[in-house]
């Protein structure tokens, strides 16, 4: 069977990882990557031990084993980062921590995955921004002194031309919060041109996506493209809807999604970075076989109900031969990366496996996939179950997973669900409702004749 491997590959995988702090709710206590991606981990530091025990070759690089023009490189990155506000520190050549955050920061601020790593798309756009704005002199300079975001302006300016959607004038687009107009008609599962324009970080070439298990052929929807297309609108709106100023539901549903997978990229990226011994490109490698190992409960999430889906799952962790929390700890490195690398099956797969096990705040996450239609059919039918689960779970006091400094969003999720369903929420007055009978007023009349 094939879950006999597992069991030993978890044995195996644990001593080889760095133990990690247990933090509340996590149960991460010691190894997080075993079982089901564990033994070829384990087979990799095998080849891994190998190849450094080979005979070193001389090579034209610098005593870190960087090539001097890929220093050169990293430098001219660092410098642009720094100019436009994401401080580095002095340029140096090497991307350590400092820089790695500031590249998530400038990703994060322009709608792109934060992963830390410049796809060539992003490195682009950083560099020649940098040299057109010290190209630009004094119209620079008035650029950027009539823009509050002051350097930054100038990023999202050079962005919007280079895809094609630059305000009239070739003017930076102006910062103070626009009408809510722009809101209006939002589908929550298209795309458009200028999202399709983004190359998205870790993006399957064209061609290669898989079908649907609907079984029409059709493409899936590109999460980080619907996101980058959200990330615009919310821009030009002045920051993110609330339930005071919500008009289009489903576009409030779309900006908490793309605020919840940002932070479930970032929780994936924490943990990795405690990984000893392995590349983020190996993790990222094997987390990819835990798509073919849930695509039947992914599709299944799109024809049954959370009840069943549930059910089904607990049998293969049942199964499965992992502890709960080996499993959780490699659903939540699984999770992040799934959505890095726009694979739906590895992220949905993980948000199932993490519910299932009791972390329910991300039930959102499959409620989010069923009311937009990305990596399932849209269903906001079965979605309400699942925003329930996420929702009920942090009103009885369980930790919030996605943004927890902002303490009204678990309401206004829940709120944007049920108006984007056209379900008023459970135990609401509708409008216009007749009043029960119990609740007319009844008074004493003197002289009334009572019923017989």
């Amino acid at each position: 069977m094939k879950f006999k491997h597992i069991a030993s590959s978890c044995i195996a995988a644990a001593m080889i990882i760095t133990p990690m702090e247990s933090s509340a709710g996590d149960g991460l206590v010691g190894g997080i990557i075993g079982g089901i991606i564990g033994g070829a981990i384990v087979n990799g530091a095998n080849q891994h031990r190998y190849r450094k025990a080979a005979p070193r070759r001389s090579t034209k690089k610098s005593y870190s084993g960087v090539s001097t023009s890929q220093r050169n490189e990293t430098r001219e990155v660092q410098v642009a980062l720094n100019y436009f506000g994401f401080p580095v520190g002095t340029p140096d050549g090497a991307l350590g921590p400092k820089s790695r955050a500031a590249i998530s920061q400038y990703q994060a601020m322009l709608g792109f995955a934060p992963s830390g790593n410049l796809n060539s798309w992003e490195q682009e756009l950083l560099i020649q921004s940098y040299y057109r704005a010290q190209a630009g002199g004094a119209l620079t300079a008035q650029q950027v002194a009539s823009d509050p975001r002051g350097t930054k302006g100038l990023l999202f300016a050079y962005r919007d031309e280079k895809l094609g959607v630059a305000a009239p004038g070739g003017q930076m687009a102006a910062a103070a919060p626009q009408p809510a107009a722009p809101q209006a008609g939002f589908a929550a599962a298209g795309t458009s041109a200028v999202a399709a324009a983004v190359p998205q970080f870790g993006a399957s070439a064209a061609g290669t996506a898989l079908p649907s298990f609907m079984g029409q052929g059709a493409a899936q929807t590109s999460l980080a493209s619907h996101c980058n297309k959200v990330s615009l609108v919310t821009n030009s709106n002045g920051g993110f809807v609330t339930q005071v100023t919500m008009k289009d539901p489903a576009f409030a549903l779309s900006e908490q999604f793309c605020l919840a997978r940002t932070y479930a990229i970032a929780q994936s990226e924490e943990l990795v970075a405690k990984v000893a011994g392995f590349t983020p490109q190996q993790i990222t490698q094997q987390c990819e076989g835990f798509g073919p190992v849930m695509k039947d409960h992914v599709a299944g999430l799109s024809l049954k109900s959370r009840d069943e889906v549930l059910k089904d799952v607990s049998a293969f962790v049942l199964t499965s031969g992992m502890a709960p929390a080996q499993l959780a700890g490699t659903a939540k490195i699984c999770l992040g990366v799934g959505y890095v690398t726009d694979n739906m099956d590895v992220a949905i797969g993980s948000a199932l496996i993490l519910t299932t096990l009791g972390d329910a705040p991300y039930a959102e996450l499959l409620g989010h996939h069923l009311a937009s239609g990305i990596g399932t059919a849209q269903r906001s039918d079965l979605s309400l179950p699942w925003f329930d689960e996420g929702f009920d779970a942090t009103s009885n006091g369980a930790a919030q997973v996605f943004a927890p400094g902002m303490v009204d969003r678990p309401a206004l999720v829940r709120l944007a669900a049920y108006s984007s369903a056209g379900r008023s929420l459970p135990g609401a007055t509708v409008p216009g409702a007749p009043v029960p009978a119990s609740a007319l007023p009844s008074f004493a009349v003197p002289g009334a004749v009572a019923n017989p």
